[in-house]
């Protein structure tokens, strides 16, 4: 198992710095940021005011899907990439909330996350969780850590979580074929929950956000509604498809708020059972899977 707080040798968080986690706490009223972080939010923030709102109505939408692939699907197992500073509620309380014995493995490459980590690992007795330290942009380091096998069994359906990290990742690295990779190693039946930062909508101060990011060393890149789609190619999409986060199975929170404000598509699909031409029409009227159980073994937006 990965060393935590107390266990580990002194952990060096690179605070001169920013580190897209630390700027998204702190944008999100978080106080585990530090002096580079926050001018970077303040930076992106002049450029695109609504940065905020887009980032809340984000980690909404990864309320929504935790809940309706735990609820609706059955789904009993998580995998969450670029988790970020512990924000609760996070990941593992929305799905255990569903079904207690739900687990959840969480991932990240920010030292300070490391830092909180405890804060991830409080699961309920009847399931639990785990914590990776590890970067999206080397899955092989993922797949292969034994806290993975230890929490997860990938020979039952996994949710593939990668909320607000693929913007992260230039083109030049890759993206698609690393979540091909990840999704490759998970049983059929799995689900990838998958969002990408977009211009669509205010490209002009969007622009401004990916200028702010870059010229402080965090590499970002912006894409748009068919770059999105890309992503969930060869499988089978859970109705609506790639839409705006906050109009993604809206529930109240957040439908209001002005298409322009939001700068992030989100979508949900499905890993085939079988190897098949993948249909076009919504599965959202299938019933819901019989929850699998747990194996034996004892969420950064800019």
């Amino acid at each position: 198992m990965n060393p935590l707080p107390g266990d580990e040798p002194e952990i060096d968080l690179h605070t001169d710095r920013p580190h897209s986690a630390r700027v998204y706490d702190y944008l999100l009223g978080g106080k585990d940021n530090y002096a580079p972080d926050r001018a970077a939010g303040d930076a992106s923030v002049r450029a695109w005011p609504s940065l905020p709102t887009s980032m809340k109505q984000t980690r909404v939408f990864m309320h929504r899907v935790t809940r309706t692939l735990a609820r609706d699907y059955g789904v009993r197992q998580f995998l969450d990439i670029g988790t970020g500073i512990p924000t609760p509620p996070n990941l593992h309380e929305v799905a255990q909330e569903v079904d207690p014995e739900c687990r959840v493995v969480y991932v990240d490459n920010d030292p300070i996350v490391l830092a909180h980590a405890r804060a991830l690992l409080q699961s309920t007795k009847e399931g639990r969780t785990g914590y990776i330290q590890a970067d999206l942009r080397e899955p092989e380091s993922i797949l292969g850590d034994p806290q993975l096998r230890k929490v997860i069994d990938l020979d039952r359906p996994v949710a593939l979580s990668l909320i607000a990290i693929v913007h992260l990742i230039l083109d030049e690295d890759d993206p698609q074929g690393i979540v091909a990779r990840l999704l490759r190693a998970l049983a059929p039946g799995s689900f990838l929950a998958l969002t990408v930062f977009t211009g669509d909508t205010d490209p002009e101060r969007v622009a401004g956000v990916g200028r702010e990011y870059n010229e402080r060393g965090i590499p970002l890149q912006i894409r748009d509604r068919a770059e999105a789609e890309r992503f969930f190619a060869g499988l089978e999409p859970v109705d609506p498809g790639v839409a705006l986060v906050h109009h993604w199975r809206p529930d109240g929170i957040g439908e209001s708020v002005p298409n322009s404000h939001i700068a992030m598509y989100g979508g949900v699909a499905r890993k085939p059972f079988r190897p098949q031409a993948v249909p076009t029409a919504s599965r959202s009227d299938r019933k819901p899977d019989r929850p699998q159980a747990g194996p034996t073994a004892s969420r950064t937006e800019p």
